[in-house]
């Protein structure tokens, strides 16, 4: 198996890991969320659950165990349970196990629940950001010049970090969907079928048992994966997966409704074959899968014989098979029915079962109208940040899949850990949506970082390594600066000072100024003939709107320096420094689903500058499109770069070469003027990155042309430019990942051909 493979499944065990659940750490006793004392004392029965079992039968309890996506094979055990006509008096789950009980007790058939566990694209869930259209364009900005995961926050207590891969924004409303929130909050004292999920107190190891508050929380909480999702802070507890001390709540179960018999569902993760361990994550899979064992072993040791133990058989299905779902279920299912003999002993006749599905399954009502909406929570951010994206108004019904969707339009502008909501009917004949967006605890000042590497395998390789202190909200509208430095091929300093001029950020002013040292090439018939490193200085002022959710609108004056030093080869550029202003507008729209690699969307940029000093204007034009066929993307791009006034000069020349940008050419060694561009690909998915991290990786094949009105490099081509290319490539943890190769048959020397390899951010 490859590290790909490995490092999916050392992430998913965790789910289901008893790391912390050593000798001393079984010794620990519950503490009761929102309870009284430490010892796990017999609770009172939740509301509407009857206070004696059915005549003639047992308590029983039902324990259903964590095990990520082999959780799912929960659904089917219920499925036979209700085929059989067998009620229980309580149910305990942890993790995933915890996430079945808290929507069956919240009153969702086993059916219902396959369906939505089913439909659900849990890729997409374990994703915390929506599409990426629906970011706001700064922040889209910022991902593109710098790599998303390597925001840190800096303050007076030094830095900080992010508290996990995702922190279960869609998670989270995804709860809120299945257990019905958006009718108002469901409790878990108020539940039916009396439940308790367990978490853990990554602080300080305690079992933690949920017996009321919020259901949607406690099922947040207990699926919390060390390392993949960040921890939920609840009473000043921070609370991570249940798994990590009690994975089968056997003792939970007896003591929640004082079980005569429990039944018992173990999804576990097996401990991996010899064969199957040979590398470090391996190893480090099979140490948690042990400490797991040992977890559960001692929750098993408490059967009795009257016990009913189920293990589904699961071989191939791992914690992260979460597509597999109905799958795992029928194995569930399957398994129950191995041992349906023992459970018709608990089974009741159809009326009684009726009477007891009639208050567990609790019908869905229309949502209630809204008398207000409350922001709530924020300490730094404005509120109007989050209203503007809230279209729900007092008067209207809850639309849950309207709300989902503005709350991660609010988490896309980039603040907050969360976007969460409350629907408060307790108030008398007052019902408040309460939106509560939690700022990120590691902001609200970060360090951001990037890099790039680029190489065709001859002598034209750069690389730079960037970095940028970041400060946001220095004023009540959401002032922002951003120093930025850069050393390697391209070495330099920038300063952007960002100022809205409204609370809802729709109009602004912005300051840029840049000076930067870089390397350029000069080429002619497929030779490099110099090589310069040019100073560029760059000061921008200037206004604009910012056009939701499409992108921005700007125009200003902008104020240019350039000046080339020849570093090898025969001068080519005059020996001369230029300085040159002007005024510019531009636009930039993005419908886009994905930062580097889309597999459906648009996208268009066009920027304009005019320089009457010089008798010169420049117009960059650039659109393109997207969409998938199965696992196919096809994309197109034309651009355009030219002088409708004058002509360009050598110092502000327009540039073609590089990766799908006429990819049988270096970087820049097409230069001129009235310069268009065409190009047409093809990539195929080959494979995904692990649950929690964005990205796939494809090989791609692309068509491109150009056609140069003014050439000032190569100027022995001459009418339609051919490049053809096939590459390898991929969105990354450290940005976007291409290896390929192009190869031009256009001039008379033979044709142009580069392989090409680049890493980084653009």
């Amino acid at each position: 198996m490859d590290t790909r493979h490995w490092l999916c499944r050392l992430i998913c065990v965790l789910a289901t890991s008893g790391i912390l659940a050593g000798p001393a750490g079984a010794a620990n006793a519950a503490k009761p969320v929102g309870g009284s004392g430490n010892a796990p004392a017999l609770p009172s029965q939740a509301a509407g659950a009857p206070d004696q079992p059915l005549a003639g039968r047992p308590r029983v309890g039902l324990v259903l165990g964590g095990g990520g996506a082999r959780g799912a094979a929960h659904i089917g055990v219920l499925e036979v349970l209700e085929k059989l006509r067998v009620p229980v008096d309580c149910v305990a789950g942890t993790s995933m196990g915890g996430l079945v009980a808290g929507v069956y007790a919240a009153g969702l058939s086993p059916a219902t629940m396959r369906h939505e566990l089913a439909r659900a694209d849990w890729d997409d869930l374990f994703q915390d950001s929506p599409s990426f259209s629906d970011q706001s364009f700064r922040k889209r900005a910022l991902d593109k010049r710098f790599l998303p995961a390597s925001e840190a926050g800096i303050g007076p207590d030094g830095v900080k970090y992010q508290t996990g891969v995702v922190t279960g924004q869609k998670i989270k409303l995804f709860f809120n969907h299945l257990v019905g929130d958006y009718l108002g909050e469901r409790r878990i004292e108020e539940l039916p079928l009396p439940l308790s999920i367990i978490a853990t107190d990554i602080v300080n190891g305690h079992r933690v048992v949920f017996r009321e508050g919020g259901l949607s929380r406690a099922m947040r909480a207990s699926m919390s994966v060390p390392g993949l999702m960040s921890p939920v802070e609840i009473d000043g507890q921070k609370l991570v997966d249940g798994g990590l001390v009690d994975n089968v709540p056997i003792n939970e179960a007896r003591a929640r409704c004082r079980a005569d018999v429990v039944i018992v569902v173990n999804v576990g993760s097996p401990l991996l074959k010899a064969n199957e361990i040979g590398s470090l994550l391996s190893v480090s899979a099979q140490m948690v899968n042990i400490l797991t064992e040992q977890n559960v072993t001692r929750s098993l040791a408490t059967l009795t014989p009257r016990d009913i133990y189920i293990k589904p058989d699961l071989e191939g299905i791992t914690a992260g098979d979460f597509k597999r779902t109905s799958e795992t279920a029928d194995r569930g299912a399957a398994a129950t029915e191995a041992v349906a003999e023992r459970l018709r002993a608990l089974a009741v006749g159809e009326a009684e079962y009726a009477e007891w599905t009639a208050k567990i399954q609790v019908a869905r009502r229309e949502p209630p109208k809204i008398d207000a909406i409350e922001i709530s929570g924020l300490n730094v951010v404005n509120p109007a940040m989050v209203e503007k994206h809230i279209r729900t108004q007092p008067g209207e019904r809850v639309d849950p899949e309207a709300l989902r969707s503005d709350l991660l339009k609010a988490f896309g502008d980039g603040y907050y850990e969360n976007v969460d909501y409350s629907l408060d009917t307790t108030l008398r004949e007052r019902d408040i949506l309460r939106v509560t967006p939690l700022e990120k605890s590691w902001g609200a000042d970060y360090l951001r970082f990037g890099l790039n590497l680029e190489s065709n395998f001859k002598s034209d390789s750069t690389y730079s390594l960037r970095g940028a202190y970041h400060r946001t909200w220095l004023n009540r509208l959401g002032g922002e600066m951003i120093f930025q430095g850069e050393i390697g091929s391209q070495t330099g300093v920038a300063f952007d000072y960002y100022q809205p001029v409204d609370e809802r950020q729709q109009y602004f002013f912005e300051t840029k100024m840049s000076y930067m040292s870089k390397l350029s090439a000069i080429y002619q018939n497929n030779q490099k003939l110099a090589e310069y490193r040019v100073l560029d200085g760059d000061v921008k002022v200037g206004g604009g709107i910012n056009v939701d959710p499409l992108g921005q609108l700007r125009a200003g004056w902008q104020e240019k320096w350039w000046n080339p030093i020849l570093d090898t080869g025969s001068p080519f550029w005059p020996s001369v420094s230029k300085r040159y202003g002007g005024w510019f507008a531009g636009a930039d729209f993005d419908q886009t689903d994905r930062l580097y690699f889309p597999t459906s969307g648009w996208a268009t940029t066009l920027r304009y500058f005019d320089s009457p000093a010089n008798d010169f204007s420049r117009l960059d034009a650039d659109g393109s499109a997207y969409f998938s066929l199965a696992d196919w993307v096809i994309g197109a791009r034309v651009s355009y770069q030219g002088s409708p006034i004058g002509h360009l000069p050598l110092y502000d020349a327009g540039s073609l070469g590089g990766i799908l940008n006429m990819t049988a050419f270096a970087p820049g060694q097409l230069r001129g003027d009235d310069m268009r561009y065409g190009g047409v690909r093809a990539e195929r998915i080959i494979g995904r990155l692990p649950l929690g991290l964005r990205g796939d990786m494809r090989i791609g094949v692309a068509i491109e042309a150009a056609k140069i009105g003014r050439p000032y490099t190569e100027t022995e081509l001459h009418g339609l430019i051919n490049s053809a290319a096939i590459y390898l490539g991929g969105e990354t943890p450290l940005g976007p990942v291409y290896l390929g190769y192009g190869h031009s048959t256009s001039g008379s020397n033979g044709g142009y051909s580069n392989f090409y390899l680049f890493l980084g951010t653009p």
